[in-house]
């Protein structure tokens, strides 16, 4: 499967730089992104909540709400692909945070974790889901965390891919980067930044080819200063407290070659949640869900299964 699609890749972009055209290659991720879509049975939609804030989001499939959210400098289609093998037992929602993706980009507002789970809340009333399955990477699980914190009657169970907010652990290569250096690897103001940071924070991910990844660099370099301030933001913000203690059954994951977060957060917040398990996956970095799509998807089913009382 995995070298069809390499050779699929392979006639589609040469045929395209036979072309030149720039426009071509945006049409063609844009074709690529649509199969993934729907090969894992979502469908784009978009909602305007009553405080003039837009959400862009994947939905699919039936049965208990399950929303997934994105880390920093992602978007919806991060999860498509580990999707694929959920929407055959749940309703999914993928929305692009506010500040990402095609979401709503104010300058002026609150772009803390708990200020952004606030809003996904009104997102998830909004789409008519009372309880939900929450899960996230790195910062989507640094806002999932602050979501079950806040409303946790409203979180049935969490699942954690690499979350951040939990700062006590040792400092990761990125962070080392950051205080050493003073520069953020994971904000690309360049098509040559964003192919580093692409490669960065996965130890094994999929094949893009670059023209791809040049495209897909251009909505990060638009929002290069925002996302400075929304990294400020989840940087400078501890989950730990808030979630001592708190019962949510959790399944924790984490790549055992993360270069952003390190591994051995894991156990932090092990400790801290009483309800909690954890995985660590080999020859893993910062994504599982796009690294090991099949493997996270099997994992989580896993988890749910085992939850007392069933879905």
């Amino acid at each position: 499967m995995i070298l069809r699609r390499r050779s699929f890749f392979a006639i589609l972009f040469f045929l395209l730089l036979l072309t030149g055209c720039a426009s071509a290659f945006k049409q063609a991720t844009g074709f690529v992104l649509d199969i993934e879509r729907q090969r894992a049975g979502l469908e784009r939609k978009e909602i305007v909540l009553a405080d003039g804030l837009r959400y862009v989001y994947l939905e699919g499939g039936t049965g208990a709400p399950l929303m997934l959210l994105h880390g920093f400098g992602g978007n919806k289609d991060n999860f498509t692909r580990a999707v694929r093998y959920l929407t055959p037992h749940y309703r999914v929602i993928v929305a692009d945070h506010i500040g990402f993706g095609e979401s709503s980009r104010p300058t002026d507002i609150d772009y803390t974790p708990a200020a952004q789970a606030t809003r996904l809340r009104s997102l998830a009333q909004a789409l008519g889901m009372g309880t939900i399955h929450l899960g996230g990477n790195s910062m989507g699980g640094h806002i999932a965390l602050a979501y079950a914190a806040q409303y946790p009657a409203d979180v049935a169970s969490l699942w954690l891919l690499d979350p951040a907010g939990v700062w006590s652990a040792p400092r990761s290569e990125v962070a080392d980067m950051v205080i050493e250096t003073g520069h953020n690897p994971l904000i690309a103001r360049s098509e040559d930044e964003f192919a580093q940071t692409f490669a960065l924070v996965m130890s094994d991910p999929p094949f893009v080819p670059r023209p791809v990844l040049n495209v897909l660099a251009q909505e990060r370099i638009r929002n290069a200063d925002l996302e400075e301030r929304i990294f400020y933001k989840i940087a400078t913000d501890s989950i730990e407290k808030r979630v001592s203690g708190l019962h949510t059954p959790t399944l924790i994951v984490w790549g055992e070659q993360d270069r952003v977060i390190h591994v051995s957060t894991a156990d932090i917040l092990h400790k801290l949640m009483p309800r909690s398990q954890v995985i660590i996956m080999p020859q893993v970095g910062h994504m599982p869900m796009l690294e090991r799509p099949a493997q996270s998807a099997k994992d989580y089913l896993k988890f749910r299964k085992a939850l007392a009382g069933g879905d």
